[in-house]
């Protein structure tokens, strides 16, 4: 089964223009829970303009499925996952001004620094992925880092899938494929919605996880969180 990992950035983001405590970022991770999600992701930024440091402590006790951290690996950002030690760790090449994720690594290009950071991670028993593209030689590179996982970046299928969506996939595919053989993990995450996120299931039935956050939080504000959630899961049987 693909589990949902449901990113909560954008509920923080509704929080902090009023600087108080609504909505509730705890009480809305306790609920995607509650109603099946089976994982909560959060990718802090060094200026906070969404998810707090705080949120992440916060958050760890309270999480109860795979708690799931994203970020650039800055020391700041190790030290505060070494310190939560959430289930696992993506890391993303962010710079960080970046509004949002917007490429995968190149990995044989900072081999040596993510190496080290896995090296450390693992130490802590944290599970790692890393944050890629479909490039078949750099999925191969990933594996030599020592990660467990690896997440596609799923943007260019998103923007290809109302045109084409065969020839959107089939990248993902032969890149998942490469990455199963070099023993990785899968995950997959950006711009997955409710209209393109079974197919790219189906096509990859082995994806370990899906991470969204954007595109469900936009459909809850018509759907409701509890459907929503219910939707997504039904695009992953």
């Amino acid at each position: 089964m693909t589990n949902l990992s449901v990113n909560i950035n954008k509920i923080a983001t509704l929080r902090n223009a009023r600087g108080e405590n609504v909505p509730d970022l705890l009480k809305v991770a306790a609920d995607c829970e509650a109603y099946g999600a089976q994982g909560i992701t959060v990718h802090p930024r060094p200026d906070e303009r969404h998810i707090r440091r705080d949120d992440v402590y916060k958050l760890r006790p309270l999480v109860r499925t795979e708690f799931n951290i994203e970020g650039y690996p800055s020391q700041q950002f190790i030290d505060l996952v070494m310190q939560v030690r959430p289930t696992q760790v993506t890391l993303v090449p962010d710079a960080p001004d970046a509004l949002t994720s917007s490429a995968g690594w190149n990995v044989l290009s900072n081999m040596d620094f993510l190496t080290s950071v896995v090296d450390r991670l693992k130490s802590g028993g944290i599970r790692t992925s890393l944050f890629v593209g479909t490039d078949l030689e750099n999925i191969r590179m990933a594996a030599r880092t020592g990660t467990d996982r690896i997440e596609l970046y799923t943007k260019p299928y998103a923007d290809m899938y109302p045109s084409d969506r065969e020839t959107a996939v089939a990248p993902y595919v032969e890149a998942a494929e490469a990455a199963f053989r070099c023993g990785l993990g899968v995950n997959a995450g950006h711009d997955l919605s409710l209209v393109n996120l079974e197919y790219f299931h189906a096509m990859i039935p082995r994806l370990s996880e899906v991470s969204i956050g954007h595109a469900l939080i936009c459909d809850a504000l018509y759907l409701g969180l509890e459907e929503t959630i219910h939707r997504y899961l039904n695009c992953l049987k």
